[in-house]
């Protein structure tokens, strides 16, 4: 049968986590999923302490190596940290995205990282180089440029950089930081069907690291996207910045 225990992070706060010992999996990995759920939903902040592996050990009636294989999951993972004198610390919700056609935006919206946008740049630009050769357009066409610095749980998360046909969508500021990207251009009626991206990494450089809260040569994922509308027409081209140990993709393979 499952077992049920309220653990004790502060006197004011109970926690409730189900762990299941009739299940094939693993009560380790059930106990680290549970913490990272409560993490992920925001039930557990940054910050936050949570009790030694005794006490996790005695509330769940647990071995005190399961508890602690469990901490190591999280720790390892980078959403918890051990700190002498302190204890074991709830650092951030590290950001696991699908590669989808979705907005980042959208996907920390449901995933409850209450997602905030500070928007550095927006306007009408002379496109060149890399952006004119995405948009399919001329050097020095119009396009609409875009530089915004997006948080998720009020922690910097990515740096992204936007360029769109000028013809698109006339988005404020104001709008921006109120929405994602991919629902103006959605409310507009653009269609969004298909996306070539590439994923790869760099060091952070000095407005990087500023705006990232990391330090200078600190690890970058960074991830370049065209985007198609469903006429083949070439609706966006983006290149994005994010911290590497806030932030991964995920996809799914399937053997053909």
């Amino acid at each position: 049968m499952g077992i049920v225990a309220t653990l004790s992070y502060y006197p004011y706060m109970d926690l409730d986590l189900t762990l299941d010992r009739r299940s094939p999996v693993p009560l380790y990995y059930q106990l680290s999923q549970g913490l990272e759920a409560l993490i992920d939903r925001g039930d557990l902040k940054p910050g936050d302490r949570i009790d030694t592996e005794v006490e996790i050990a005695r509330a769940l009636g647990l071995s005190r190596p399961t508890v602690r294989q469990a901490i190591q999951e999280l720790v390892n993972k980078g959403m918890l940290v051990r700190r002498r004198g302190v204890g074991t610390q709830v650092v951030h919700s590290h950001v696991r995205r699908p590669v989808e056609l979705t907005s980042l935006y959208d996907d920390l919206a449901r995933a409850n990282h209450r997602p905030t946008t500070a928007v550095l740049s927006v306007g009408v630009t002379a496109a060149d180089g890399k952006v004119s050769e995405a948009l399919g357009v001329e050097d020095g066409a119009p396009v609409l440029s875009m530089e915004r610095l997006r948080q998720a749980g009020g922690e910097p998360l990515a740096i992204m950089r936007n360029w769109l046909p000028a013809d698109l969508i006339d988005p404020t500021a104001e709008d921006l930081e109120a929405s994602g990207l991919y629902e103006l251009m959605r409310r507009a009626g653009v269609q969004m069907r298909i996306a070539n991206q590439r994923i790869g990494a760099r060091s952070a450089g000095r407005t990087e690291a500023r705006l990232l809260g990391v330090k200078m040569g600190a690890p970058l994922l960074t991830m370049e996207r065209t985007t198609f509308d469903d006429a083949g027409r070439a609706v966006e081209f983006a290149s994005h910045d994010y911290r590497s140990d806030a932030y991964s993709f995920e996809t799914t393979l399937v053997d053909r």
